[in-house]
């Protein structure tokens, strides 16, 4: 058996941590066992789908790298095929037309709730339905009266439902459109999906959509309910929790592999291990192990876990996502050193990608002005013949290049009996209108000979009219 797997996620919004933790355990368990892993976008809901919601899925999907061996299939393109369904499940008599109106829903629900009973339909139209003239009847799922629905969770461990708690679920609008609970049936069953791998939140709709297949004479899926996020404060993860766009984790400097470690984390665990590669996870991922409790998101967590992944992964890979928001800033990066050397020079301090374009801008682009405190501090009268001594020997030296760099700067303080402090902190100012920059050496080394001898001379000059 080929193990299948699907994300379905429904365009009325963006991308979420949580939907993007589900879209990974599905990834990961379908990697693992060498199946398939579907993108359906359910997008039934005429009045809140939206296109530009499409679009944030897919390219959170892209960005996080998460890839799928079919689809995105669009639940829009196949109404015929549930109206199919919708007519062989009236035609086996496993459901029937509802004429109730909604007031009538209404005022059924309302006593129930003031005999403090559970809301749910009385089955009315279940057998002698009355056809009323210019209504527009619903369809209900004729739902067992007898028995009950046994769920061998992969998370939850079993769960018993009676049929006499389900009531008849409605599989078709009065305007003929299909309904979720009859759609993801249809779905899952067409596309022979093993594994449905979904938010706790779903629990609920298991028992009615595996009595729908069990009347369609389909295999039954396995389950597995992952427990939800919550924010720090104990409620369900919310805008001001972190619960944003996946992109705005983008934006704000988060690498894709960090986020998904930090994700897969959430809710499962291997040991005490942290961090893990896409190819650890995959191997190492089980359903099995995934936490029944709900998982507590922490910025705190995530932001650390960044820092690690920025000193530690492959610089070239972490230079292709710097490249984005270095040009977020307007800076042309063909102005500059290769972006792996920036990475390596500025992940120690840097935490995120954001801090890291800011720190490197003075590498691409030429600074308007001084910092004012660094300047106040470091340009004191007498500085610029330091800086002119800096400048002749820079002119002078013929291998561009850190030790000797090093070695030049150590040989200037000395021989104006200065410490390295009052030679390589103005020097640091001069060409990078800053205080703070990686060590002196390698920064000039990045900078090259042509920007440092300019930017050495515009500090010259600016000091001297200073004073």
């Amino acid at each position: 058996m080929t193990v299948i797997t699907r994300f379905a996620p429904s365009p009325t919004g963006y991308l979420h941590v949580g939907g993007a933790r589900t879209a990974l355990f599905s990834w990961l368990h379908a990697r693992k066992q060498g199946g398939k892993f579907i993108l359906r976008i359910e997008d039934t809901d005429l009045e809140r789908s939206t296109q530009e919601s499409v679009d944030a899925i897919l390219q959170g999907m892209s960005w996080l790298q998460l890839d799928y061996d079919a689809g995105p299939f669009y639940q829009t393109q196949h109404f015929e095929r549930y109206q199919q369904i919708i007519q062989q499940l009236l035609d086996q008599g496993d459901a029937y037309y509802c004429y109730c109106s909604k007031e009538e829903l209404e005022a059924l629900r309302n006593q129930q709730m003031a005999n403090k009973e559970k809301p749910r339909y009385n089955g009315c139209c279940r057998e002698h339905a009355t056809v009323r003239e210019g209504v527009q009847p619903v369809v209900r799922f004729k739902n067992p009266l007898e028995g009950e629905v046994v769920i061998n969770d992969l998370v939850k461990g079993q769960i018993i439902v009676a049929n006499k708690e389900l009531d008849d679920l409605i599989i078709a609008r009065s305007d003929g459109s299909p309904t979720y609970n009859l759609t993801v049936v249809v779905d899952d069953m067409d596309m022979q999906v093993t594994h449905v791998i979904r938010g706790d939140d779903h629990v609920n709709n298991t028992p009615r959509q595996i009595n729908i297949l069990l009347a369609l004479g389909a295999n039954l899926p396995q389950y597995a309910h992952v427990p939800m996020i919550l924010g720090p404060d104990g409620a369900r993860l919310s805008k001001r929790h972190g619960a944003v766009s996946v992109m705005q984790y983008r934006d704000d400097g988060y690498l894709p592999d960090a986020l998904l470690n930090y994700l897969v984390r959430l809710g499962w665990s291997h040991g005490d291990q942290e961090i893990f590669n896409r190819e650890q996870m995959i191997e190492l991922f089980t359903l099995e192990h995934v936490n029944v409790s709900a998982s507590t998101f922490n910025m705190e967590k995530l932001l650390w876990l960044n820092h690690q992944y920025l000193m530690n992964s492959d610089p070239e890979y972490v230079a292709e996502h710097l490249l984005w928001h270095l040009q977020q800033l307007g800076l042309d990066v063909t102005q500059g050193p290769a972006l792996a050397e920036v990475v390596k020079a500025q992940r120690e301090r840097c935490k995120t990608l954001v801090e890291m374009a800011e720190a490197s801008r003075y590498y691409f682009q030429d600074f308007e002005a001084y910092d004012e405190k660094a300047s106040a501090k470091n340009f004191k009268p007498g500085t610029e013949k330091v800086l002119q001594a800096l400048l002749a020997e820079f002119q002078a030296i013929s291998e561009w290049q850190g030790e000797a760099l090093h070695n030049l700067v150590l040989q200037t303080a000395e021989r104006l009996e200065l410490g390295l402090g009052k030679v390589a902190q103005p020097l640091r100012v001069a060409v990078c209108g800053t205080a703070v920059s990686p060590a002196i050496d390698i920064t000039l080394a990045l900078l090259g000979r042509e920007k440092t001898l300019q930017r050495l001379q515009r500090a010259i000059d600016y000091i001297e009219k200073l004073n």
